[in-house]
């Protein structure tokens, strides 16, 4: 994946920034200790950084834990191609989620550590890939591999708010501002 390069529409500066944007980054470095260019950049429009971050912090209490919701996310962005969020979930996953630095190409593969978690990978991007329309083995297998039908819904808001932040950096083509994430070794 290549970083973003010639930014369309540039980061606002929280210092500089009109409410009511100026306060929702307040509140998000007072939470995370950054804003990121994600939100400075969704934050041209306070409505649409206001509904992402809302059913991001609702997604905290899903029944999928914090790892897993990181794994779904580096399985979406690399479906989507999106170099920025598979940056930024890769240093989230391992600084903040607990994933273990070796889990996180396998997860952008869409493999997790089970047959459980993998299923949960698998769906999400076999919805990014199909646009929702899933196969009935799919579903099929997930349910003996133990997806319940709120991780099915779970799965799919993930999906939902990864591909809003993906497609506003490629919009955007928001400046990195974390780590680059390596591009996947090539399978010969």
């Amino acid at each position: 994946m290549s970083t973003q390069t010639n930014t369309r529409i540039q980061p606002l500066d929280p210092a500089t920034a009109s409410s009511p944007a100026r306060e929702i980054f307040t509140g998000v470095k007072a939470k995370i200790g950054m804003v990121p260019n994600l939100y400075r950049v969704m934050g041209h429009s306070p409505a649409a950084l206001a509904a992402y971050l809302a059913i991001n912090e609702k997604l905290e209490g899903a029944s999928l834990g914090p790892a897993v919701r990181e794994k779904v996310a580096l399985a979406v962005s690399q479906r989507n191609r999106c170099g920025y969020c598979l940056s930024a979930h890769a240093m989230i996953a391992t600084k903040m989620a607990g994933v273990p630095a070796e889990e996180v190409a396998p997860a952008r593969e869409g493999r997790g550590n089970d047959d459980h978690e993998t299923a949960l990978l698998s769906l999400a991007a076999q919805i990014v890939e199909n646009r929702g329309w899933i196969a009935d083995e799919v579903i099929d297998a997930a349910r003996q591999a133990g997806v319940r039908d709120g991780e099915f819904v779970e799965v799919v808001a993930l999906v939902a708010a990864l591909t809003f932040s993906n497609y506003t950096n490629h919009l955007a083509r928001t400046p990195l501002d974390f780590p680059p994430a390596p591009d996947l070794p090539h399978k010969g």
